[in-house]
């Protein structure tokens, strides 16, 4: 099996458990935690801030000396309802106590201290639709770099529709090149519906150095260290995908494939 592809380590506790070092990159690292009612979770961010996002489910979140009480309204991630998210700053602590079953991720990057802990969402987040065709999905725009939530982490909650493509036309962020291009590392947590689904992820470059093709089950992340890396939902069953991003600029800037491009030009004329 490609070390691009991690399965869940558990079914219960934290699952997944993904650092730059187990990565083999420099900035993102995913953490996903499942926890039943009255289980609770917690941790030191260290040099790096930390987006929690509640997948779904309810906990009272507290980090960086402050409070938030219970958080959370989406029991199943494919009701699409904006998600709970509350930032916590380097150099702090959070603690998540779940009050229903629920799917806490953590999203890190590397960061100095000196923002404040706070909620993030689901207010300012709002459903965009995106692509046309069998190219549309629908994004849930987390922590992308028009909101000043974060020094370093890009988040953001994708739905693709069943039969549909994203992260399509295939594009490629990693090359340090801004304005035209920024690098970032990223991480994909999938989830299907009906949960016994499939779907299919390709990481490639152009000169073919790197080209693994992965049927990703539900609760599978998918590392993209380099190259593009189009995702497709079979007919029957939906995808979400929770992406994080980082790298030594916070702006998303990409290219897409030449052999491709003229599907984002036919569609955005």
């Amino acid at each position: 099996m490609t070390d691009l592809l991690r399965k869940p380590t558990a079914t219960s506790g934290k699952v997944h458990d993904i650092t730059p070092q187990s990565a083999g990159w420099g900035y993102v690292g995913f953490g996903l935690y499942k926890l039943k009612a009255g289980e609770t979770a917690a941790e030191a961010t260290g040099e790096t801030e930390v987006i929690l996002v509640l997948v779904e489910g309810k906990a009272e979140l507290s980090g960086g000396d402050k409070r938030f009480g219970e958080l959370g309204d989406r029991m199943n991630v494919f009701e699409r309802k904006p998600p709970h998210c509350v930032y916590i700053p380097a150099g702090a602590d959070w603690t998540a106590t779940a009050t229903t079953d629920c799917t806490l991720a953590v999203c890190t990057a590397p960061a100095m201290p000196g923002r404040e802990a706070a909620i993030i969402g689901p207010a300012g987040i709002t459903l965009t639709e995106r692509g046309k065709g069998a190219n549309t999905r629908y994004i849930f725009p987390i922590a992308m770099e028009e909101r000043d939530v974060a020094d370093s982490l890009l988040v953001t909650e994708v739905f693709t529709p069943s039969g549909n493509w994203s992260s399509y036309p295939p594009h490629r962020h990693d090359e340090d090149n801004f304005p035209d291009m920024t690098y970032l590392e990223e991480s994909y947590y999938h989830r299907l519906n009906p949960d016994q689904g499939f779907g299919f992820q390709r990481v490639f470059t152009e000169d073919g150095s790197l080209d693994e093709t992965m049927a990703v089950s539900s609760g599978d992340v998918v590392l993209v260290p380099k190259g593009h890396h189009p995702c497709g939902a079979p007919y029957g069953y939906d995808m979400y995908y929770l992406n994080v991003m980082a790298g030594p600029l916070r702006k998303w800037r990409f290219q897409n494939h030449p052999d491709h491009d003229w599907i984002f030009k036919r569609d955005n004329p």
